[in-house]
């Protein structure tokens, strides 16, 4: 009697550590990314742009905690691919932009573990929303790449009418859903995206949490705003072409409000971390009108390695665990998303791979130093360093349109000094230029 009395208290007793933990996993995180495309590296009103009414996304980088240094690649699909494995782009193997047509067989390896997969593998739904724009190849889709739904284009920007790709070529049709096209003619993209979003929460398994990527086209050209936004800037007196983004821009800060809102309602808010973050700087390409996108002092647009052109807006949130209205002024790169995330949401992953190391400690301490002592980019034929406050171009390239007097090969900037990279001190710093140099050189060769 009293091995079967035994026999039941130590059955109840992992009965209810096996509950226990199943509780726990349940009680994991949703995490929404919300990527931003071709976001100036200054405009939200929190960041400093005066003549912009940004108030959703303001609110939602204020919600927990703000980045004032943080880096990304200048072009798109470097960009999503260190979102989402980890790596620098050359290691990821996207070190530019991927193919725009069904032939092309450039973007992200679908051998590359994706941010997806990892929260997949973990249990969680997950669903791309928006832009692709890492690879036409079978293997290099979406729902191959770790996502079990998608919606959106493949290629780097759509007519948010006719969902129409317009380039050199053929111009053609690009709105898929599980790589299956579909037609919403006249229909507004930026909001297909939220129906998208609404319908899978409606819909989604409540005892699995989600991972979203919700990768918007906006404010990417062309440049769509609404007629009242338009009218507003204006009557504002906001000047050519930057009425036209700004417009964009508004009519997309109320898309994410609307998003957001969505998690509200739900009950979906206390329990569901966002990360925010523009993908790179912004264009000043013809199809832009030659720009419309604020940096303040620094040089540089998509495009570019100058600072315009890498250093993002970017924030994280996750009401009751990260305090708000914070901000971090260390370095950091896109590539710590994926294993931060793993921390926060508890998932067991191998890092040792990554070039990402996880903020965590810095979120929760404003004294925590960055993880990266150096930094290197390489985009076409030009490439930088950063070291503290240093940093060294190799073969620069200002797409901001700003006057430009150096014309040397390579820059060393102090940007604590100069972070207009208008002043160049690689003959005043010899051994700093050459440590620079070196550690370039090896990253490349690794």
């Amino acid at each position: 009697m009293r091995l079967m009395n035994n026999l039941k208290q130590l059955s109840l007793t992992l009965a209810c550590f096996f509950s226990f933990f199943t509780l726990i996993a349940q009680k994991k995180p949703n995490v929404i990314v919300i990527y931003t495309d071709d976001q100036g590296t200054l405009d939200l009103n929190v960041y400093g742009a005066k003549d912009l009414l940004t108030p959703n996304m303001d609110t939602l980088v204020t919600s927990g905690v703000r980045f004032t240094q943080f880096y990304a690649s200048p072009v798109c699909s470097p960009s999503r691919a260190s979102l989402l494995t980890g790596k620098t782009p050359q290691r990821a193997g996207c070190p530019g932009n991927a193919g725009q047509n069904p032939y092309s067989t450039n973007g992200l390896p679908g051998t590359e573990y994706t941010m997806a997969e990892m929260f997949k593998d973990a249990g969680y739904e997950t669903l791309l929303i928006g832009k692709w724009h890492l690879g036409y190849q079978p293997e290099m889709l979406p729902n191959a790449q770790g996502f079990d739904y998608s919606f959106g284009h493949l290629v780097g920007c759509i007519d948010n009418y006719s969902h129409f790709y317009y380039w050199n070529g053929t111009n053609r049709h690009n709105l898929l859903r599980n790589n299956e096209e579909v037609f919403y003619d006249g229909q507004f993209f930026p909001d297909l995206m939220l129906k998208e979003a609404d319908g899978f929460f409606e819909r989604r398994l409540k005892e699995k949490p989600f991972f979203m990527f919700y990768a918007m086209n906006s404010p990417h050209y062309p440049y769509q705003g609404e007629e009242d936004w338009l009218t507003y800037y204006r009557e504002k007196g906001v000047a050519y072409p930057r009425d036209l983004y700004a417009a964009f821009l508004s009519t997309h800060d109320e898309r994410i409000g609307a998003l957001i809102k969505m998690l509200e309602q739900r009950g979906l808010t206390e329990n569901t971390i966002i990360v925010f973050q523009s993908d790179n700087g912004h264009s000043t390409e013809e199809r832009a009108h030659h720009g419309g996108g604020f940096t303040g002092p620094f040089r540089g647009a998509k495009q570019s390695l100058f600072e315009g052109g890498i250093r993002v807006p970017a924030a994280i949130s996750w009401p009751g665990k990260i305090k708000p209205n914070q901000v971090r002024d260390q370095f950091v790169s896109v590539v710590d998303w994926m294993p931060t995330l793993a921390e926060l949401c508890g998932l067991n992953i191998d890092t040792s791979d990554l070039d990402g190391k996880s903020i965590v400690k810095l979120i929760n301490n404003e004294n925590t130093k960055t993880n990266h002592e150096m930094y290197a980019w390489e985009f076409r034929d030009t490439y930088a360093v950063r070291k503290g406050k240093w940093k060294l171009l190799g073969n620069p390239y200002d797409t901001s349109n700003r006057a430009y007097k150096y014309k040397e090969k390579n820059l060393l900037i102090d940007l604590d000094k100069d972070p207009n990279e208008s002043v160049n001190l690689y003959h005043d710093y010899p051994q700093i230029a050459e440590e620079l140099q070196q550690y370039y050189l090896k990253w490349k060769n690794y």
